[in-house]
């Protein structure tokens, strides 16, 4: 019974903070964003990005595609690495990509959602909402993959220590996938209070195992010199255009601090970037960079090489802590996703738990949760290293990147008002960097690659069937539905007989008669004396303030239209509508209210506007629905559900 318009997006990590804090926090200059804050926002943004030098530089000289541990191919490699960080996270997201928010809210779906309504011609406006639907659908192969190769990997330091852990490597990585998965449902609300701490001490290990690591060869520095990047690619030519596809990991967690922009706001992002991520990632880099010069050999591992045998142990302990920070800030941006998904009517409704009452964006969703745990272990299995899957990791994060660029164009063009000329120029210049990534990674398609352009096009598939199927079922209904004006008149000429009590009709239009209330009066020839008509309605903006939460107006003959309007990254509540509409001075106590559904059995129409097999996709989605009694928290002893059928 919900009505939505135009797509959103905004990854969900722990310690989410309200649109308010956020929006406090945006405005705020660098220099006064408070300690506290930062030290969330280490925890939350920056997982993914963060545990990048796990596996990153090994990819460049161990991998698929790797070169040899030469002085030349090492400072290239490290340089394309720097300035990687440099134009891609530094410039095109926290300098640009940031300035497109939606009120406080960023991602890829909330850069869509800019362009709604913007001049254009309507193909043009669905084009760009396919790409950006088709983006954040990649998102879930990355919520698939980021926990596998980022545990994974972790896991395998113990290897360094020791062979004979090796046969416990992918054991060890599916229990604590499988731990991870399993604690979902407790939310993330107590772990959120440490993750800050804990990573802030990963990017303090990062750093100073950085700095022991360039004490073997400080010449190392001169990687920052982008002559080595542009002489390594001239020498390698199409192998070293191949590495590309693996110094791209060292930036897959930048989309992530964009989409996260909603919780924390620009600021406190950018001054923790570039205060202590950025320096603690360069001098990592920097540091395994070095160990090689000196020792090549340790190329197979060369992050767990830069400490002593002895602190091998601890180090996988921490490294393991960090991925699973990482990971669950990604497991829980899919959540959010799923949530949004459903608000703007791209997905049927799942069941959605609130796990904390007081932060925001606390949510889990138990099928999207075992969904993710059994992709993730069944990539650690059909993978088996970290190695090979990062062959399937980094693919659908470019892809949306360029996405991302040409979403950006548009909004420079027709909401910022830029010459064409400066637009052009802009987009050109992020245009290179991510097809070269692009290009580079669509070697690992025969690898792994397809991985996440499979989960992207099926996940695609499943928003486009449901907004389409749905849409004709709203066209079959309005098809025979009663105008709510003619009701009323019908009502007045001839009053049926009214019963004692109060009812609540759930309906997506609010200007037409609920079929539920036709069957009612068709088959028990009786109304309340009391009647509410409620819809849900989701907005074009994140969240609604309480103000405008509901428009509540009297028909007359007791009939009353309430319309409750909700953001995209907000739960609608049923209790909390009516409690609104008390204040408005129309009652409808909880206890004492009937609510009335109706639930459609959907037929084969003559008329064919669906294809054969979405029809049949359509109606498996709706049969696995959860039913709107739940979804909208209405007590069941208060339900009744009167049926109908309908052409599809």
């Amino acid at each position: 019974m919900t009505s939505s318009s135009g797509p959103r997006d905004r990854r969900n990590g722990p310690g989410g903070q309200s649109t308010k804090s956020a929006a406090a926090a945006a405005a705020q200059p660098a220099s006064e964003v408070p300690p506290r804050l930062a030290l969330a926002v280490l925890g939350v943004v920056f997982g993914d990005i963060g545990t990048s030098p796990l596996y990153a530089v090994r990819e460049c000289f161990f991998g698929e595609y790797a070169v040899a541990a030469t002085r030349a191919n090492v400072l290239g490699v490290l340089s394309l690495m720097l300035w990687a960080l440099i134009l891609i996270v530094s410039l095109k997201y926290l300098a640009l990509v940031m300035r497109a928010d939606n009120r406080g809210e960023g991602g890829i779906l909330a850069l869509t959602a800019l362009l709604h309504g913007s001049p254009g011609s309507r193909r043009g406006q669905s084009s760009l909402v396919l790409l950006g639907l088709f983006g954040a659908a990649l998102l879930y192969g990355d919520g698939m993959i980021t926990p596998a190769i980022s545990v994974l990997s972790a896991v395998e330091g113990l290897k360094v220590a020791t062979p004979i852990f090796e046969p416990w490597v992918i054991p060890l990585t599916i229990m604590i996938l499988a731990a991870l998965f399993l604690f979902q449902h407790r939310g993330t609300e107590r772990l959120g209070a440490y993750f800050g701490p804990i990573t802030l001490l990963w990017f303090a290990v990062l750093a100073g195992l950085g700095i022991r690591g360039i004490a073997h060869d400080p010449t190392v520095f001169v990687a920052a010199n982008p002559v080595h990047a542009l002489r390594f690619l001239a020498a390698n030519g199409m192998h070293g255009g191949l590495v590309l596809a693996a110094v791209f990991l060292v930036v897959t967690g930048a989309e992530a601090l964009y989409a996260d922009m909603g919780h924390f706001g620009a600021r406190p992002i950018q001054l923790t970037w570039f205060a202590v991520v950025l320096p603690a990632l360069v001098l990592n880099y920097l540091g395994q960079g070095a160990l090689l010069l000196e020792n090549p050999a340790s190329a197979a591992h060369p992050f767990f090489h830069l400490v002593p045998p002895a602190m091998v142990y601890p180090l996988v302990g921490l490294a393991t802590v960090a991925t699973v920070i990482a990971s669950q800030a990604v497991i829980s941006g899919c959540f959010s996703l799923t949530r949004q998904a459903i608000q703007l009517g791209y997905s049927p409704r799942l069941p959605i738990e609130h796990t904390s009452e007081e932060t925001i964006g606390q949510i889990y969703v138990p099928p999207v949760n075992w969904a993710l745990m059994i992709a993730a272990i069944a990539l650690v299995l059909g993978f088996g290293s970290a190695s090979k899957l990062a062959a399937a990791y980094g693919l659908g994060v470019a892809t949306t990147m360029v996405i991302t660029t040409i979403l950006l164009f548009v909004l420079a063009r027709r909401v910022w008002g830029w010459s064409l000329w400066l637009s052009v120029t802009v987009t050109v210049g992020l245009m290179v960097i991510d097809l070269a990534f692009l290009a580079a990674n669509f070697a690992k398609i025969a690898h792994g690659g397809w991985v996440p352009l499979l989960v992207g096009a099926i996940i695609l598939m499943l928003f486009t069937t449901w907004r389409r199927g749905r849409a004709v079922l709203r066209q079959s209904m309005q098809a025979s539905s009663m105008p709510l004006q003619n009701f009323l008149y019908d009502l007045r000429k001839h009053p049926p007989q009214r019963v004692l009590g109060k009812a609540i009709f759930m309906t997506g239009n609010p200007f037409a008669v609920p079929p539920a209330l036709l069957h009612n009066l068709k088959h028990n020839k009786v109304l309340h004396e009391q009647v509410g008509l409620l819809t849900v309605v989701t907005a074009e903006v994140p969240h609604i303030s309480r103000e405008k939460r509901l428009e509540v107006e009297s028909l007359g003959e007791g009939i009353y239209r309430l319309v409750a309007h909700y953001g995209f990254m907000e739960t609608p509540n049923v209790w909390h509508i009516l409690a609104r509409a008390a204040e408005d001075g129309v009652h409808f106590d909880v206890k004492q209210t009937s609510f009335f559904l109706g639930r459609e059995t959907l037929i084969a129409s003559k008329h064919r506007r669906m294809a054969k097999w979405r029809r049949h996709l359509f109606a498996l989605m709706s049969r696995n629905a959860q039913p709107a009694t739940a979804f909208f928290r209405i007590s069941p002893d208060r339900i009744v559900e009167l049926g109908a059928q309908v052409e599809l």
